[in-house]
Parts: C-alpha cells; sequence; structure tokens
C-alpha cells in the first residue's frame, strides 16, 4: 500500500469508499437526498468546491492502484486564526483494521505539519484518535461547533501551535450536514 495526494480521477473512487464506510454506521451524517449516499460522501464533493480545500491535504492509500481509503484536511478556523479540520476519514469496508486508516491520520498530520500549520480538529472517537495524540478540544481551550459533543471533539496541536483558544468553525460545507 502507498499513500498518495489525491488525483483528479480518483474523485469517484473516493465517493466510493466513503459512502461504503459510513454506510450504516449509527455515526453517519444522514443521506443530503432520500436513499442516496450517507452525508459523509456528499460533503467531501461540497467541500473540493469550497475555498478551504487544500488539495496537498486530501490523500488516498491505493494498493494495486484500487483507492482503498481516503482522509482530508480543510481549512477551518479557531477564532480569526487558520487551523484545519479533519475529515472525513474513510477505509473501504473488507480493509478496515488493517492499519490504512491509522497510516493515512499519520500521513495528513505530517503533511499538514510540513506546510506549517498549527492545529487539527475533528469529531471521532477518541479511543482511536488519541493514539495521535489528540485530546478533547475544551483541554486546550478549544470550543466545539456543537457543544453536545463532548470529548468527541478534539484537537491535536503541531509545532506552530500558538496556544490560541475560541470557537472552532469548520469549512463551510460542513454546516450544510
Amino acid at each position: 500500500m502507498r499513500i498518495r495526494p489525491e488525483q483528479p480521477d480518483d474523485s469517484d473512487a473516493i465517493r466510493a469508499v466513503t459512502a461504503a464506510a459510513f454506510r450504516g454506521a449509527a455515526y453517519s451524517a444522514p443521506p443530503v437526498t432520500p436513499g442516496g449516499d450517507p452525508g459523509e460522501a456528499t460533503l467531501v464533493s461540497w467541500l473540493r468546491d469550497d475555498p478551504g480545500w487544500i488539495p496537498e491535504l486530501s490523500l488516498v492509500a491505493i494498493e494495486d492502484e484500487k483507492v482503498l481509503g481516503h482522509v482530508v484536511c480543510t481549512r477551518a478556523h479557531v477564532g480569526d486564526q487558520s487551523a484545519l479540520g479533519l475529515g472525513p476519514l474513510s477505509v473501504s469496508p473488507q480493509r478496515q483494521k488493517s492499519g490504512i486508516g491509522s497510516a493515512l491520520v499519520q500521513a495528513v498530520l505530517a503533511a499538514a505539519a510540513a506546510r506549517g500549520e498549527s492545529l487539527v480538529a475533528l469529531l471521532g472517537e477518541p479511543a482511536y484518535y488519541g493514539r495521535f495524540g489528540f485530546v478533547p478540544a475544551r483541554e486546550v481551550g478549544i470550543t466545539a461547533p456543537d457543544a453536545s459533543w463532548g470529548d468527541y471533539f478534539q484537537v491535536r496541536t503541531l509545532s506552530r501551535y500558538d496556544g490560541r483558544t475560541g470557537e472552532f468553525r469548520y469549512a463551510a460545507p460542513f454546516d450544510r450536514l
């Protein structure tokens, strides 16, 4: 398996992997259209069309030229300062729990740090993301977009983190879900 930036011809495969990964998951966003793919699959398309899209932070895991997983970070903000929002992270259901998701998270965090980014936030399972250095956002004074998310809203500070605090805002397409 190798990880590389998303290429233009990967978009259909990314949508398929994302839809399959989130289909039937209890925590999945509802379909945008009745009977359609989970909201996360549509979200990736919306994010590509948003000014917050950062092409080098949209990564795919490839094996035998097949997309097995995808992760993306997009421009977000804490107050008026730049940050990143991670998600969705998707792995083909047949390959989940094989290390692909971990490899994608590590790769996107390394790419974000190399770009000089300071903070990455996400909504996800603390037991999973804690291994990558994510902590509940409230521990560093960052407020979730929705208070009911509690400890599931997490942040990972990077070397350029300056101690900023305040309310976190994802890229605008997240508000459409």
